[in-house]
């Protein structure tokens, strides 16, 4: 949510931040919200000063009675009504006003970074750097969930009788590799000097909102019935949530936090989900990264924040790739944003395995995560986040790279001690 004092200011430059994003429907906000803020202002102008006018003439009426001066304490009492009539009025109006700024202000997209390329859509967005050779094997690598399955490592159809498409049961050496990935990356972050974490798994609508569009809500989030709870997409909804209504002493930044949580996403939208594996699921676990920091230091993490997950991938020998999305592909609260994407030898292409973005003071301004200085002065502070890795969609790149023509799994050295020492996975 940008600063409403710099859309007053800059209504141009807000309506070119949206024509770049290719919302050219939300354009009219604008205009709107400019009118209603300057309608709520005035009437809560109003308000305050038929308030204290109010508070004048009550204090008056007891003068005008002691002095025996009937007729100006009736004329008293009557404006006294007429002041509690209208403030009864604008008690009501002056909230609802401010209700549907805030919705305007929620809808209307974050201003983007001057360097984030133009483009509709992610077909537009722009390959950035490659890191390791990638490699397509002289034999046939199998689907995914049928190289798992050839391990005995996972049971979909068991999993489609119990819960439904999405799901799946993991199982033996695959379901052990699973939670070595997880433990490795935890692991590679305390290392980096990120403190360790884990979050509450459901957290409340107000979160929710502070830390994601609507259109983002309506097609990720499961709300627990008869309650104001949400089952996480994502450990950074609650671990950004963790600041709500603070205010950081400045010398303690910048933050760094680094979480484990399962996530639970409806995949409502075009993708859909996949029937056969792993890819696009309803739950998964994930090891994130947060970083809560000065303005001015948040594109210095932005940069360390995608580096860790390449780096994290390149220590398991695994091609990835990082492309940087175009505007039309940034989710409405973001500045800029990375994609790190991984080396798949069956498809000879990369694909999505991390998401890395900077969202400015968007998603402060929405929580009150605010930061004091030493002369007491306070600014909204700057959230960022990234995936250090999140299987069950990392095991794709990572058996397809390491897969060996018997049906064997190589084990990269740094995962053998989550692994109990194995070099490698057998066909049993």
């Amino acid at each position: 949510m940008i600063d409403i004092k710099f859309l007053r200011e800059n209504p141009d430059a807000v309506k070119e931040n949206i024509k770049k994003k290719f919302q050219d429907a939300k354009l009219p906000l604008v205009d709107e919200v400019i009118e209603l803020d300057a309608k709520y202002r005035k009437e809560l102008q109003r308000k305050e000063s038929l308030q204290a006018e109010k508070n004048k003439v009550s204090k008056e009426i007891g003068g005008f009675m002691a002095k025996g001066m009937k007729d100006e304490a009736e004329a008293a009492k009557a404006k006294v009504k007429e002041y509690s009539e209208e403030l009864a009025q604008l008690d009501k109006t002056v909230p609802e006003m401010a209700e549907r700024i805030k919705t305007i202000m929620m809808t209307i997209p974050n201003i983007i970074d001057p360097t984030v390329p133009i483009g509709k859509d992610d077909s537009e967005n722009v390959e950035i750097q490659r890191y390791g050779e990638p490699v397509v094997p002289d034999f046939e690598v199998p689907y995914h969930s049928d190289i798992m399955e050839k391990l005995n490592g996972i049971d979909l159809d068991s999993a489609r009788k119990v819960a439904g498409n999405g799901f799946y049961y993991l199982m033996g050496d695959i379901a052990r590799l699973h939670s070595a990935v997880i433990s490795y990356a935890r692991d590679f972050m305390i290392d980096r000097g990120f403190t360790y974490c884990i979050p509450p798994f459901m957290i409340r609508s107000n979160v929710v909102t502070g830390v994601m569009s609507f259109a983002e809500m309506d097609a990720m989030m499961y709300k627990i019935e008869g309650e104001d709870l949400y089952l996480i997409g994502t450990s950074e909804h609650s671990m950004i949530g963790k600041f709500i209504d603070t205010i950081i002493d400045e010398e303690t930044l910048p933050h760094t936090l680094t979480s484990y949580s399962p996530c639970f996403r409806k995949e409502k939208g075009a993708h859909g989900i996949e029937e056969r594996g792993v890819y696009r699921i309803h739950q998964f676990e994930k090891q994130e990264m947060i970083v809560v920091c000065k303005p001015e230091e948040s594109p210095e993490w932005f940069t360390k924040l995608w580096q860790n997950t390449v780096d994290l991938f390149r220590s398991m020998d695994i091609p990835v790739r990082t492309i940087e999305c175009c505007s039309g592909d940034l989710a409405d609260l973001k500045v800029k944003s990375f994609d790190v994407e991984a080396w798949s030898p069956r498809q000879k292409k990369y694909f999505e395995v991390g998401s890395c973005s900077n969202l400015g003071d968007a998603q402060a301004r929405r929580l009150g995560i605010r930061v004091k200085c030493a002369d007491g002065r306070k600014y909204f502070a700057h959230t960022l986040n990234n995936t250090v890795v999140a299987p069950p969609r990392m095991l794709i790149a990572f058996l397809e790279n390491n897969l060996n023509e018997d049906g064997s799994i190589n084990i990269p050295e740094v995962l053998r001690p989550y692994m109990g020492g194995k070099a490698k996975i057998e066909v049993k």
